[in-house]
């Protein structure tokens, strides 16, 4: 299964599952909504309440009394096994893909994120299978940031916002009407679901850099 498959099963995955919860607590769900001030108070209580994002919430916002049936919840619930099923792995066992304590924020020329960027490094080799040496590694952060700030590239580092742990990197360049993103994750954080959440995340912030444009996932950084 390719990754960008994976990743839409598994939001489908995640949204099936709030849904099902809410149907489970949906007298609970409907105090909190009477209980609420208006439409925004109403989507950042229940989405506390069922433990999922604001975008899940407003799905069962708009959920149809229909579905409150037995033989709905019956039906919602084999659709949520049969993804279970699918998927290679849930949220469960990589709690960060769900993003919510996730964030992207852009790459600066501090020594943090100049450290991070050496270790990113760490992992490339050139045409003839050598590890990047300093000067090469160097060229290619301050030809980045060059890039940025030319509006042709927008780079970010991916954190955890529960620790403010640096977990990884993201990369947008453009090309043409496309932008080609790439996506680190640091070796101790990986398989655990900030990968995923950077590609959610990555979304957003470079459909908001390029307008218009194409975003391709190629390979890993």
């Amino acid at each position: 299964m390719s990754t960008q498959i994976h990743d839409q099963i598994h939001d489908r995955r995640e949204l099936t599952a709030a849904l099902l919860r809410a149907l489970e607590r949906r007298h609970e769900v409907l105090d909190a909504v009477v209980d609420s001030e208006d439409h925004d108070a109403a989507l950042r209580t229940v989405a506390k309440l069922l433990d999922t994002s604001e975008a899940y919430a407003n799905a069962v916002l708009n959920l149809q009394f229909r579905r409150l049936t037995r033989a709905e919840r019956r039906k919602t619930q084999a659709e949520l096994d049969d993804l279970d099923a699918t998927l290679q792995w849930t949220a469960v066992d990589r709690p960060a893909s769900t993003g919510r304590q996730f964030r992207l924020r852009p790459f600066t020329d501090s020594s943090e994120d100049a450290e991070l960027f050496h270790k990113r490094c760490a992992e490339q080799t050139d045409d003839a299978g050598s590890p990047w040496n300093e000067d090469r590694i160097e060229n290619e952060r301050k030809a980045g940031i060059g890039r940025v700030g030319e509006e042709s590239a927008a780079w970010f580092v991916a954190e955890d916002t529960s620790d403010s742990s640096c977990v990884g990197l993201v990369f947008g360049e453009l090309s043409g009407r496309e932008v080609d993103v790439a996506i680190w994750i640091a070796p101790e954080s990986r398989k655990k679901g900030y990968g995923t959440a950077a590609v959610k995340h990555s979304r957003r912030e470079l459909a908001a850099e390029f307008p218009g444009t194409v975003l391709v996932v190629r390979a890993p950084a």
